[in-house]
């Protein structure tokens, strides 16, 4: 049978080894995700920020505004998913991770991802105390080796799967710059230590962790490739579900997707210090030429953001262009953003993948 084989993670299993990547701040929230885990894959809300979105005291008691979105978007999701699987991505350089993560499973959250940062200290006795399976994301083998091994020594134990983000995705990388497009960081070059790196746990805890591949991930036949011949158990995929009718994201947010050329895809260097992959615009271009975008810092939301030499706030940046207001913000995107031409539905998109895959399996 030429499918896309399911995936499990612990006792939840999905129909199509298909993650939708989280995306902040509020372009995956729960129409998109109740979408994607109603098509059979995996649905993941981003809990980055996700208070500025509509919460009307997000500036007065930001941590109170997230939380409270966080518990709605996870009810709603849930109601709208018909039974399907929902994850939950939470940045570990965020302030409040630990808290977040601990509202999520309070509601029961599915799956618990973490990536910006390594997730060495997380809720424990929570997570285990519930029915929430938990993700680690990485983009090396040694990062991987760093949060087993704490892990193992800590708690006894080793995450319920990992996500290994290659350098071809969009928003914050993992990445020095020179090594983005190095080709011995390519993904297919990433994934195979990090499989033999995570079988030794799987023999000491005595459970199959299952490796997602993510990062550039475009077609069925990428899904087929990166399957079945790189060994990855299933992928991530992200941009290609920001140009869906279901995603959160207003519909100019939608557009600059479907508008932008290959050399509108840009490497920047982002207030928190890291490289992101962005969709060039005025606002980019001003900040390029070292105009500042005056801004009140209201609580210090990331960990590593000295927001007294940032030159704009990259939450607020990222929420106007989650509404559509470019002239205040820009678009994260993945490296083949540029090969998007029209908004479709998730299902459609689905169709879309099997069939792909169904392809690649038939010509080999």
């Amino acid at each position: 049978m030429c499918e896309i084989p399911s995936l499990k993670i612990g006792d939840k299993e999905a129909k199509y080894a298909i993650v939708q990547g989280g995306m902040g701040v509020g372009i995956s929230l729960s129409s998109l995700a109740s979408a994607v885990a109603k098509e059979g894959g995996i649905g993941v809300i981003s809990a980055a920020e996700i208070g500025m979105v509509d919460e009307k005291d997000f500036m007065k008691h930001p941590q109170q505004a997230n939380e409270r979105a966080l518990r709605k978007e996870i009810r709603k999701a849930r109601e709208l998913s018909g039974g399907g699987i929902i994850g939950v991505n939470i940045m570990v350089a965020m302030s409040e991770f630990e808290h977040l993560f601990e509202v999520s499973v309070e509601e029961g959250i599915d799956i618990v991802f973490a990536g910006a940062g390594l997730p060495l200290d997380v809720p424990y006795e929570k997570l285990r105390d519930s029915d929430t399976k938990f993700g680690a994301i990485v983009s090396s083998d040694r990062a991987l080796k760093l949060i087993f091994r704490y892990w193992d020594r800590h708690y006894k134990d080793v995450p319920d799967c990992v996500v290994v983000e290659g350098p071809k995705a969009g928003g914050h990388l993992g990445f020095k710059p020179q090594q983005i497009d190095d080709p011995d960081f390519a993904l297919e070059r990433l994934l195979p230590p990090i499989i033999e790196a995570v079988k030794p746990y799987e023999d000491k805890y005595d459970r199959k962790i299952p490796v997602i591949a993510a990062g550039g991930i475009y077609t069925g036949e990428d899904i087929y490739y990166f399957i079945n011949e790189i060994g990855a158990d299933g992928v991530q995929m992200g941009t290609r579900f920001v140009a869906t009718h279901e995603c959160d994201a207003d519909i100019r947010f939608k557009e600059a997707y479907i508008k932008a050329k290959k050399e509108d895809v840009v490497i920047i260097k982002s207030p928190v210090g890291l490289p992101g992959r962005a969709i060039r615009n005025k606002f980019l271009e001003d900040v390029e030429k070292g105009k500042r975008q005056p801004f009140k810092c209201i609580w210090q939301c990331l960990k590593g953001c000295d927001y007294k030499k940032a030159p704009y706030c990259i939450t607020q940046a990222l929420v106007n262009a989650q509404k559509g207001r470019f002239a205040g913000g820009f678009a994260f995107a993945g490296a083949n953003v540029y090969r998007v031409d029209k908004i479709v539905s998730t299902k459609e998109l689905f169709d879309e993948l099997k069939e792909g895959y169904a392809r690649a399996c038939r010509s080999h």
